[in-house]
C-alpha cells in the first residue's frame, strides 16, 4: 500500500498547513486543493521542507503542463500517469484535482521547475527521476511529439542537466537510434570492463531499494524501478553482442 501524498503532514496541520510548510508556487497549488489558496512565500514555517510533499506535487504539476502542451490527452498516457503517481485510492480524486488545477494556473511551469531545482539541488538525481516520470508519461502513446520534447528539454535546463544528460535520460524511453551504449552513458569504444564498471555503477545508484533507504516517496521508487529495468536491459544488448558474462 502506498503511503498518503501528504501523509503526516495531512493529518497534523491540515491543508493550509501543507501549502504553507511547502511554500512558492507549488504551495500555493497544494494548499488551493485542499482549500486554502495560498500566495507565494519564502521559507517553511514548519521546519524542513516535507520532500515527498513538494516531490509528488510538482510531478503532477509539470506533468499537467506537459499535457497542456502537448493539447490532447490520450487514454494511454493517464494510465501512465496512474502508474508513475501512486497514491491511494482515497487520495486519487485530490491528484486529479491537483492535476486539473495545475493545467488552469497562471503559473507557468517554469515555476515549478524551478522550486523543484531548488529543493532537490542537493540531490540531483530526484530531479532526474521527475524527468523520466515525464518521459514515462509523454512516450505512453508509442511516441513523443515535438511540444513534449521542447516542453522537456526545458524542464531538463532548468534542473541544470545538459544536452548529453537529456539524451542519456531521453534514451531509456525513445530508441535514439536503437542504442544501448546511450543509455549507459558509454561511448562503444569503451572496453569490456568499462562497460561492466559502468553497469554495476549504474545499478548501485538507481537500485529501488536505496531510494527506499532514503525515504524517497512511492513515485520515485515506481521511477527507479523502470529506470533500472531500462539500464540492464541496456547492458543485456550490449553483453550479447559482445559475448560478455
Amino acid at each position: 500500500m502506498t503511503s498518503g501524498l501528504w501523509g503526516k503532514f495531512g493529518g497534523k496541520i491540515g491543508g493550509a498547513g501543507i501549502g504553507m510548510a511547502i511554500g512558492g508556487p507549488l504551495g500555493a497549488l497544494a494548499g488551493s486543493v485542499a482549500g486554502h489558496y495560498l500566495f507565494d512565500r519564502e521559507g517553511a514555517p514548519f521546519g524542513r521542507t516535507p520532500r515527498e510533499v513538494v516531490f509528488t506535487t510538482g510531478l503532477v504539476a509539470l506533468a499537467a503542463k506537459m499535457a497542456k502542451s502537448d493539447g490532447v490527452v490520450v487514454s494511454s498516457e493517464i494510465e501512465a500517469f496512474g502508474r508513475v503517481v501512486q497514491v491511494e485510492e482515497s487520495e486519487r480524486p485530490g491528484i486529479e484535482r491537483l492535476f486539473n488545477l495545475a493545467k488552469t494556473t497562471t503559473a507557468g511551469f517554469e515555476a515549478y521547475a524551478t522550486q523543484l531545482a531548488s529543493t532537490f539541488r542537493e540531490e540531483p538525481a530526484l530531479l532526474e527521476d521527475v524527468l523520466d516520470g515525464l518521459f514515462h508519461i509523454a512516450t505512453a502513446d508509442g511516441a513523443i511529439h515535438e511540444g513534449e520534447e521542447r516542453y522537456l528539454h526545458a524542464v531538463a535546463a532548468i534542473f541544470g542537466l545538459d544536452e548529453a544528460d537529456f539524451r542519456r535520460i531521453a534514451a531509456r524511453h525513445v530508441r535514439l537510434a536503437d542504442d544501448p551504449y546511450l543509455v549507459l552513458g558509454l561511448e562503444r569504444d569503451a572496453d569490456d570492463a568499462a562497460v561492466k564498471a559502468q553497469h554495476r555503477r549504474l545499478v548501485a545508484e538507481n537500485h529501488p531499494d536505496r531510494a527506499i533507504a532514503r525515504g524517497l516517496p512511492p513515485e520515485a521508487i515506481a521511477i527507479a524501478t523502470k529506470r533500472l529495468a531500462a539500464i540492464n536491459a541496456a547492458h543485456d544488448r550490449i553483453a550479447a553482442e559482445r559475448g560478455l558474462r
